[in-house]
């Protein structure tokens, strides 16, 4: 009764406050359209034109800029922060917006992205072309990365000694049974079904025939998908582009006989190449102006074409969609990233700490002012805890808010039961997804220590303290137990998926034992809903939470990140977790547990 009369007491000057702040945002929107207004005037006024804006991007095109650097940080030395995809789409909105601008000339720089990040690159390119801007590349690399992310553009340029090197896709393994036996150390297995073949190569001399069989399926589709969307680009059947890729490599003119790509030009020959799109490309005497000089495509960079840039200013939603990153190995405890990558599976790399991701998430749940979230996520899976944890905070989060998932490169195993939760699920079609089931190892190190005439000696207390030892082999005892919580694990993550796909749970062995798929086979198993880059998985949760938006209201998205935000490590702490880095204590660390993780990681590098 008390807070029924509070309410009531402080509703008027409630109702009199959000008055006065949708006053104040109407007259913000007020004055930006005007200075907006002025400035698109003289540029006018003074005829500020341009034919292409140049845009250099490379590198791994992270999805979401990372959190602002302080003060102390934009006074150091630092590398640059990498182009994401994030700022690259809102450079190309506003170009799209643009109409003194005939489009964008992107430079390659060499990619280290990974497939679905490419496809999601070829999406903004498509949207870019659909909003009547014209998208070239100029591209010295030729290989399937660099081509299949080139394809999308409306022309493709190559230097003269470029060479088109698409030459298809292949799978390598390294089995490491037979040299860890050399060197003593011991592997056991335990896996649910023969299909979760995380461990694989510590365990195995060869490829199984599950692991050979899941491989053909997936290079199979992915094979299908990426030459059909490159084909259809480049306006040729797929039979014909894989007739050429069979015969590859060929050189930059033959490439460009056979349509491959469009013009073979050096790259300060690019403004005279794209005058009047092209058509210019010849240096015959009457392609030249009577100056004797050939005509010139205006160009600038982005840092001085904004500037040039006509402008056109839009509403944005009041209420916004969080974005929130869930990226590398699940793990309890903080996120961190180690300062080096160990060549060992599942050891090294970044970890997405299921305390720092759950902060997140129950600030994304107390939020009003957020509508919808995006989780977007690009991981391989990892611990049980960490991904059962992280599972339960999605989920109390969707039940006050809609929740949809985006699944960027890779999102199997652990990385698919966090999604489970999700109200919809997006991805590319060539995102590698599945992998539900559990798998867990033993590694054993005695033999080692006997040949290094290392002793060792333990003392211990119980009758199980020493099921774990990483010096000796496991038992029968310690063999049960640990295929009993496999098999509890799975018989978990099987209820996740049921209850979060609503499929029914007797059903899901088929699509499950931890097999691997593509997004576009897991959608035909119901495993995802639909296919997009972020911005149509933002979209997508902006109408379940009935936010406006059309052409003249965009949606506001925030990006959340760690409350704590970047802080730069101090270098003593760094030099001391490099220390404490040992290959054998990680994989220790992993051992005689059941484990959520994808067996394979699928590259173009």
């Amino acid at each position: 009764m008390k807070n029924q009369e509070n309410n009531g007491r402080f509703s008027p000057l409630v109702r009199v406050l959000r008055g006065l702040r949708r006053g104040l945002r109407a007259l913000g929107f007020a004055l930006q359209r005007a200075r907006a207004g002025l400035r698109n005037w003289i540029l006018r006024r003074r005829r500020a034109r341009l034919d292409y804006v140049v845009m250099k991007v490379g590198g791994s095109l992270p999805e979401r800029a990372g959190p602002s650097r302080n003060f102390i940080q934009r006074r150091l030395p630092l590398p640059p922060e990498p182009l994401s995809l994030e700022r690259l789409n809102q450079r190309l909105h506003t170009a799209a917006d643009a109409e003194n601008v005939g489009g964008v000339l992107f430079l390659f720089e060499g990619f280290s992205a990974d497939l679905s990040t490419l496809a999601s690159f070829r999406a903004s390119l498509k949207r870019l072309r659909e909003a009547g801007k014209r998208a070239v590349v100029y591209t010295p690399y030729l290989d399937l990365a660099h081509y299949y992310a080139a394809s999308a553009a409306d022309a493709i340029v190559s230097p003269p000694l470029s060479s088109f090197q698409v030459l298809g896709l292949r799978a390598e393994l390294l089995f490491l049974k037979d040299a860890l036996e050399n060197a003593g150390i011991e592997a056991e297995v335990i896996q649910i079904s023969p299909y979760k073949t995380a461990f694989d190569p510590l365990a195995k001399a060869d490829m199984s025939p599950e692991q050979e069989e899941q491989l053909n399926w997936l290079l199979d589709d992915l094979y299908d998908r990426l030459t059909a969307e490159m084909a259809d680009a480049r306006q040729m059947s797929q039979e014909q582009l894989q007739s050429l890729i069979d015969r590859a490599p060929h050189t930059a003119d033959a490439a460009r006989e056979h349509g491959l790509i469009d013009y073979v030009a050096y790259e300060d020959e690019l403004a005279h190449l794209l005058a009047n799109n092209g058509a210019q490309h010849s240096t015959s005497a009457e392609d030249k102006k009577e100056n004797g000089e050939r005509p010139r495509a205006r160009l600038a960079t982005w840092g001085q074409g904004q500037r040039l840039l006509l402008k056109r200013v839009r509403r944005s939603t009041h209420r916004y969609v969080g974005v929130l990153s869930i990226e590398g190995t699940l793990a309890m405890g903080p996120s961190r990233q180690p300062p080096i990558e160990l060549p060992i599976p599942l050891v090294g790399g970044v970890i997405a700490g299921e305390s720092t991701i759950i902060q997140q998430l129950r600030r994304a749940e107390r939020d009003r002012r957020m509508a919808a979230l995006v989780i977007h996520v690009d991981s391989s899976g990892g611990s049980p805890d960490a991904s059962d944890l992280i599972w339960r905070a999605v989920w109390r989060v969707a039940q006050k808010k809609p929740v949809v998932a985006y699944m960027s490169n890779t999102a199997a195993s652990g990385g698919y039961y966090i999604c489970a939760p999700a109200h919809f699920i997006v991805a590319q079609p060539v995102t590698v997804t599945g992998s539900i089931g559990v798998v867990a190892a033993h590694v054993a190190t005695g033999k080692l220590f006997d040949r290094l005439s290392i002793n060792t000696a333990s003392v211990s207390r119980g009758e199980r303290a020493l099921m774990r030892s990483t010096i000796r082999p496991l038992d029968e005892t310690a063999r049960q137990i640990l295929w009993e919580d496999i098999n509890y694990a799975y018989a978990r993550f099987k209820e996740v998926v049921a209850q979060g796909r609503d499929l029914p749970l007797n059903e899901l062995d088929p699509i499950c034992q931890g097999r691997v798929w593509t997004a576009h086979q897991a959608r035909q198993r119901k495993l995802v809903d639909g296919f997009g880059d972020l911005s149509a998985a933002v979209r997508e949760a902006a109408q379940r939470a009935d936010l406006h938006f059309d052409e003249d209201v965009t949606i506001r998205t925030v990006t959340i990140h760690n409350a704590q935000g970047f802080r730069l490590a101090r270098p003593v702490e760094e030099a001391g977790r490099l220390l404490s880095i040992q290959a054998l204590q990680s994989l220790a660390a992993l051992a005689d547990r059941p484990l959520l993780h994808l067996p394979f990681h699928i590259s173009l590098r």
